[in-house]
């Protein structure tokens, strides 16, 4: 341990500039991408003709083609260099970014949201190891950590910016917005001095394809843990603008993210130092609690004060479980498998997010809404026991 902590990596400050590059380049990133997903279904049902099932397909298969590439993302990675796959994969994600601007039908949309997702996949797994190399090495947790939280963020920010906007705006005016705003994120990306691995590391890697090459194994229980609980959020990240409609509490819609930003961030110094010194259970159980409890009360909503409610505990639950079990999926991991970590653990929270937005979708559409988020508040909770037998009975480092 002493050789590491008398190491130059860990002479350096966590804010160091190149870190805060990349924390501004991926906020960015995640506030375009949950403002669309925000936006699109009331632009695909009101202007497009579109039904909530169709909503939750354009929601579905941005994540397919996300899913599909995911584990694919480490490989392509190793094969042309950190930079060379950041900057190609921002450049197309940009260009698809205006691409919406020419969706005036329903089929058009569903290609541009399938394209876009081949892009999102890969730019958002070669982010994170990018960041790792500017995070002092006795820091990791609480750098990551931070890193997580520009993620959550966006899914703030996103939502709110967007709804926002659309109450003035037309979607054409908004979508144009946002694919500025991720045009501006890009330019964070040449002022980041990427490093990509040394040719010895990547003499190591096998010629020959194995299960191995597109997953980390000791990622996985984690990962399916982050599943079980984005598969619950995708009632909130695809459905919560329609719903709040459906309650003629479209208005207070963004200020439902605004409370859920202030309760996160109002909790994420203590659950990071709480992490760090106690471990991930002491976050883990009443975070999901929360998130639970949370679902529970949206589903009764029908008043501006319940749904402020509701955000504060899905805020506090949800805003501390996702960073926790992805910083905790990296922790398991060897460091030089940091890359296969984040694709496995995005590709099993991908996947959450795609099977919510469209089962989520039917069930709303058949059983109601208040039927959909008890639904969700129970697998939640149920989640719990997956991570007691899965998660929690193996040893962790922090």
């Amino acid at each position: 341990m002493s050789p590491a902590l008398s190491s130059p990596e860990n002479t350096q400050p966590l804010w160091n500039k190149s870190f805060i590059l990349c924390l501004a380049n991926n906020l960015f990133l995640f506030v375009f991408y949950f403002a669309q997903t925000t936006i699109l279904p009331i632009y695909i049902v009101n202007e497009l003709g579109g039904s909530l099932a169709q909503a939750g397909l354009a929601m579905t298969l941005f994540m397919a083609s996300s899913i599909a590439v995911r584990p694919f993302s480490g490989l392509i990675i190793e094969k042309f260099g950190r930079k060379k796959t950041l900057y190609v994969s921002e450049a197309l994600f940009c260009l698809f970014s205006f691409a919406y601007l020419f969706a005036d039908n329903l089929s058009v949309l569903l290609v541009v949201r399938f394209l876009h997702g081949i892009w999102f996949s890969i730019l958002t797994t070669v982010t994170v190891p990018i960041a790792n190399d500017f995070i002092p090495e006795t820091r990791k947790g609480e750098g990551m950590g931070y890193f997580v939280m520009s993620i959550n963020l966006g899914i703030v920010l996103g939502p709110l910016l967007g709804l926002t906007l659309l109450l003035s705006l037309s979607y054409t005016g908004v979508a144009a917005i946002l694919a500025a705003i991720i045009c501006l994120g890009f330019i964070f990306c040449f002022m980041i001095p990427i490093q990509n691995p040394l040719k010895k590391e990547l003499a190591l890697h096998k010629p020959r394809l194995s299960l191995n090459d597109f997953m980390e194994k000791k990622a996985l229980p984690v990962s399916i843990m982050a599943m079980i609980i984005s598969f619950s959020y995708a009632s909130i990240m695809s459905f919560i603008s329609t719903f709040t409609e459906s309650k003629n509490l479209l208005a207070y819609a963004s200020l439902f993210f605004v409370v859920f930003a202030i309760s996160m961030m109002s909790l994420r110094p203590f659950t990071g130092k709480i992490y760090d010194r106690k471990g991930p259970n002491y976050v883990v159980y009443p975070a999901i609690t929360l998130f639970a409890i949370g679902l529970i009360i949206l589903s009764q909503i029908n008043t501006v004060t319940g749904l402020m409610l509701a955000a504060v505990f899905i805020g506090m639950g949800f805003g501390s479980a996702q960073p926790c079990l992805q910083t905790l999926s990296i922790q398991r991991s060897p460091k030089d498998r940091i890359g296969h970590a984040t694709s496995t653990f995005f590709t099993c929270y991908d996947l959450g997010i795609a099977l919510g937005s469209i089962l989520l979708g039917l069930v709303i559409a058949h059983q109601g809404y208040s039927f959909a988020y008890l639904l969700c508040a129970f697998i939640t909770a149920l989640s719990l026991v997956f991570y007691k037998l899965c998660v929690d009975r193996k040893p962790t480092t922090v």
